[in-house]
């Protein structure tokens, strides 16, 4: 039988126990209304914000997508490597899938997007497309927080990113169609340029060069052991993309640092190079692959396998903002690609707030969002110059034969 001075004694504890707790909630309670407490003076300005349109907008060669909210933030995105009115016509469409949702669900809408429709989930145009409405969300998100997009991906791991081109950086093209076995006719004219680019930029500068899928394997092979005493950074694009037993042969022979990954799309089509251990860089493009979100993933993924990043960007100033985001938290980053001041776009159009330094390095963009003022009064200036027309490419060998680019 128990001790009646036990059963006491546990009695007054419970007791105690018992008020003790409501004590506790009760200044729980008072101090979570108080107007000290930083945690009850949080604003979600995420809430009760919804997207309310969707504008999409042919901009020379590229599309523009404006998302527009009932907060009045507005998100901008790029659209590039697709046809300009395709692009417009297939994001417009998407807008069904957005109207009303809350733009701060980057994750959530970009997966809503992405798995909305099973034939065409993994497309260039879908998957480029969507990179556009990525960027925009991020940017609204951003601008909602009044924060630079970086800030909100965890932070800068560098306070500036090395680009090209630049005096000291440099890339080299294929120059024109190339055949599937090369003679000396063939290889010289590349292994020359290569050489002037290497004496140009000096010991101290960087030269790659872009295979651009142009150049059969064997001829490729050739052509790597000629300028292996030139030393280039990395050979881009070796391949086409989707055999990745051509990769692994190059690999195999080539001693060259081997890049790819601009017409690869999201963690999926990252995933091979990175198993089969057959490219030293990855080069995601933001504008192709999915957009930051994916971009995000992707040096995420290619971190693990210790394989740095080169992001790949053909974009105008809207898109370098919104690919610099995501280069300024990648750990692994080699270089970034960017050509600015009117390669791409006519200057004024999106207006960048990131700086050109002169030892070849951008500094991050500054403000909230993707830290890019686009002026939409510029887009018809844009449309009227014939240049700046979209046009399918036509590449034939000499032997009338459809070639690779």
């Amino acid at each position: 039988m128990a001790d009646p001075h036990t059963k006491a004694a546990l009695s007054r504890r419970k007791l105690l126990t018992a008020g003790s707790m409501a004590a506790g909630l009760a200044m729980l309670a008072d101090v979570s209304h108080s107007q000290d407490n930083p945690a009850a003076n949080v604003e979600d300005r995420g809430t009760n914000i919804q997207i309310t349109s969707l504008k999409g907008f042919r901009v020379g060669t590229k599309a523009y997508i404006k998302i527009e909210t009932n907060r009045q933030i507005t998100g901008w995105g790029e659209v590039t490597g697709l046809e300009p009115m395709v692009a417009v016509a297939l994001a417009q469409s998407l807008f069904e899938l957005l109207d009303g949702e809350n733009p701060t669900r980057v994750e959530y809408l970009w997966q809503k997007l992405y798995r909305s429709h099973r034939d065409m989930r993994g497309g260039p145009f879908m998957t480029h497309v969507i990179s556009a409405i990525d960027m925009a969300l991020w940017d609204i998100a951003g601008k909602a927080w009044g924060l630079p997009v970086y800030r909100l991906l965890g932070g800068p791991v560098r306070d500036k990113v090395r680009y090209y081109s630049h005096a000291k950086a440099h890339k080299v093209g294929t120059g024109g169609p190339h055949p599937h076995s090369g003679d000396p006719r063939d290889i010289e004219p590349l292994v020359k340029n290569i050489k002037q680019t290497r004496e140009r930029v000096g010991p101290d500068g960087t030269v790659m060069f872009d295979a651009h899928c142009a150049i059969p394997p064997a001829m490729l092979i050739q052509l790597a052991a000629a300028i292996e005493p030139y030393d280039i950074l990395f050979l881009e694009e070796p391949a086409v993309p989707g055999n990745i037993e051509v990769f692994k042969r190059l690999k195999e022979s080539i001693k060259i640092p081997l890049a790819t990954g601009e017409r690869d799309r999201t963690i999926w089509g990252m995933i091979p190079y990175l198993q089969e251990r057959c490219i030293d860089i990855l080069q995601p493009d933001c504008a192709h692959t999915g957009g930051i979100s994916q971009m995000h993933k992707i040096a995420t993924l290619a971190e693990a396998y210790m394989v740095p990043l080169a992001p790949h960007c053909t974009c105008s100033e809207l898109g370098v903002s919104a690919s610099l985001q995501a280069a300024f938290v990648v750990p692994f980053l080699v270089i970034h690609e960017m050509y600015l001041d009117g390669h791409l776009m006519p200057p004024g159009v999106a207006n960048k707030t990131f700086k050109v330094l002169d030892d070849g390095h951008v500094t991050a963009p500054e403000g909230p969002g993707l830290g890019v003022h686009v002026d939409e009064s510029q887009f018809e200036k844009v449309n009227a110059d014939p240049k700046r027309k979209f046009v399918w490419p036509k590449l034939t060998l000499p032997d009338g034969s459809v070639r690779d680019y």
